[in-house]
């Protein structure tokens, strides 16, 4: 049973999201799961990150911006194909990465918390005051669509399809990396510096590597979500979505995947209830969407007082059960 629990279950999740455009009608409903499959994408490379290499980030939602406004610029100013400017916010975003991870060598704990807090601030600052490429506090509209090729992908189906591929991509290479020595390497940082590097570990590689990993899956979801919305702005890259996303991967917990994305999906789907339950109150809604980060907040103390290992501990446990049977 434990064989089919670990097999049949990423299949058939698969499969589900797959095949949600064609019983989804409401545009609207597929548009937020959309947007679950961009949260999914950041919070797999944070999970890398976190969850695995036990680096903490209270900037991602930079490396988000860096990738959207590197995306919209392209298409828009400098009427680059779509493919080239997607590809070049993964670049943009994982040289900011490297650009963060080189001075922050020596830093773990709330010291690198800290480091990456003011390189969001100042990343936000940025995209803010370079009114010449970013478009200052206004933002920037007329995104074009993606496009491969000929081929615009204008529709809601289309899009979400983009979306989830590349999703599924990051985390079929997240899984490989995990399963293999890399992902032993970054359970080894996790656990104690100083042990991995006496095991042999190369500390320093391994943390650039999975900050620059991480950085360029955020990156190339900002750029998805500038096409797939059309407009970007300062506002959206604030120190409340990194503790957003950060709030994913803790609530999702360490030494998993499956459970980051589980709680991707749960808490971007909380800021969208009205859409997914048919009748519910305006006022409760407006209520919700008002303490959406007081929620995060509550999430993550209610993980670290009583399911410290998250979601991804539930559910190895709830597997070991039963493989046991």
């Amino acid at each position: 049973m434990g064989r089919w629990l670990r097999i049949g279950v990423p299949v058939v999740a698969a499969l589900g999201v797959a095949a949600a455009p064609l019983l989804i009608t409401d545009t609207f409903l597929l548009k937020v799961f959309t947007y679950v499959g961009i949260n999914v994408l950041v919070v797999v490379g944070l999970a890398l990150l976190f969850g695995y290499a036990g680096q903490i980030s209270l900037g991602h939602a930079a490396f988000l911006g860096l990738g959207a406004y590197t995306c919209a610029f392209m298409t828009v100013q400098l009427h680059a194909p779509w493919l080239l400017a997607f590809a070049c916010a993964g670049i943009v975003a994982a040289l900011g990465g490297l650009l963060l991870a080189l001075p922050s060598l020596n830093l773990s704990g709330h010291y690198l918390a800290m480091a990456t807090l003011a390189f969001g601030e100042l990343a936000t600052l940025a995209f803010r005051e370079g009114s010449a490429v970013t478009g200052g506090v206004n933002g920037l509209t007329g995104i074009p669509f993606p496009s491969i090729g000929p081929f615009e992908l204008r529709s809601a189906a289309a899009i979400y399809w983009l979306v989830w591929g590349v999703a599924g991509l990051a985390v079929l290479i997240a899984a490989n990396l995990t399963a293999m020595r890399p992902g032993r390497a970054m359970r080894a940082l996790h656990g104690s510096e100083l042990g991995a590097a006496a095991s042999g570990v190369d500390v320093v590689g391994v943390k650039v590597r999975v900050f620059v990993l991480s950085a360029a899956m955020a990156g190339l979801a900002g750029a998805l979500y500038a096409s797939a919305v059309g407009f970007i702005s300062p506002s959206l890259y604030t120190l409340q979505a990194s503790v957003g996303f950060l709030a994913m991967a803790v609530v999702g917990g360490t030494g998993s995947l499956a459970g980051p994305i589980v709680a991707a999906a749960l808490l971007t789907l909380v800021g969208y209830l009205d859409a997914l339950i048919p009748g519910l109150p305006r006022a409760t809604s407006e209520l919700i969407q008002t303490y959406e980060p007081d929620m995060y907040g509550l999430a993550i103390i209610l993980v670290v007082l009583f399911a410290p290992g998250g979601i991804g501990s539930m559910w190895r446990r709830w597997r070991g059960a039963g493989e046991a049977r």
